[in-house]
């Protein structure tokens, strides 16, 4: 790499730097939030419009910045190509026909998760974990079928609203499983059908408390891997580093054995 791009790529990583962008960031997600007030447009929406226009040229600079310190190697990190494009969105014509996606440029905000590397790491361990949560998540999707077709067949004909369909079973099930009204739901199934609960209470055990749980579970899971990853790329580092040391010692000793032998025979003054 030329030296003037490891200048600049070490100007990029300053603290000072990361921390203004971080502060331009936040500073965009307030003229975000104040943009859809309709009064506050009325007093100062022109200010905010300059604002957001000159934060995002901020982060254009910044960003333009970067693809030329770091070259071809830009694109081979994730979260680069992240950033180029939330703020390639951003840059998107307001037309009628692309009015939606203009509106995503608040995605800017989400730049937070690359400037802070505690966030990188928490979106690195969902991400690990989503095989896992895959799994879990057909298993509740196999549950929920299951049981609604249950229900639908036993409470279809008293209770037609909340289970007169599979979809409307579903739906009502998923309410359920979300404990959202769980039991004004059982009671007034209750009603013409007084076992229920046998129905009902399982369904909410195997689901609220167990499957979701298994949600919780991996993702800990995948965090606490994460972390010790994490620990022991620093350990290597810090290992290779120490090798490093005691290697480049070993060969001071070595040149100052050879410079006092030669000392001690008279072919180098001492």
């Amino acid at each position: 790499m030329p030296d003037w791009r490891q200048r600049l790529t070490a100007l990029l990583e300053q603290p000072a730097f990361q921390h203004a962008i971080t502060a331009l960031i936040l500073l965009n997600a307030v003229c975000f939030g104040l943009q859809t007030s309709a009064g506050v447009m009325a007093v100062i929406g022109p200010m905010l419009t300059w604002l957001d226009h000159a934060i995002l040229a901020c982060f254009v600079i910044e960003l333009a910045l970067r693809l030329v310190a770091q070259g071809p190697r830009f694109f081979r990190d994730a979260w680069n190509g992240f950033d180029f494009v939330v703020v390639g969105i951003a840059l998107v014509p307001a037309t009628d026909s692309l009015s939606a996606l203009r509106a995503l440029r608040v995605l800017r905000v989400l730049r937070l998760i690359t400037t802070l590397p505690r966030l990188r790491a928490v979106v690195a361990g969902l991400l690990h974990a989503v095989p896992g949560l895959s799994s879990i998540a057909g298993l509740l999707c196999l549950l929920l079928y299951v049981s609604a077709v249950v229900a639908t067949n036993l409470y279809a004909e008293t209770s037609p609203e909340l289970f007169g369909t599979l979809g409307a079973s579903a739906l009502t099930l998923f309410q359920i499983m979300t404990l959202e009204g769980w039991a004004d739901i059982m009671r007034e199934v209750m009603r013409t059908h007084p076992y229920a609960p046998l129905f009902f209470v399982p369904f909410v055990i195997g689901t609220t408390f167990t499957v979701l749980n298994l949600f919780i579970a991996v993702i800990v899971e995948s965090m606490q891997a994460s972390r010790e990853r994490v620990a022991d790329t620093a350990v290597s580092e810090t290992g290779a580093l120490k090798a490093e040391i005691v290697r480049l010692a070993a060969t001071v000793e070595a040149l100052r054995a050879d410079l006092n032998g030669a000392a001690a025979q008279g072919s180098v003054p001492p």
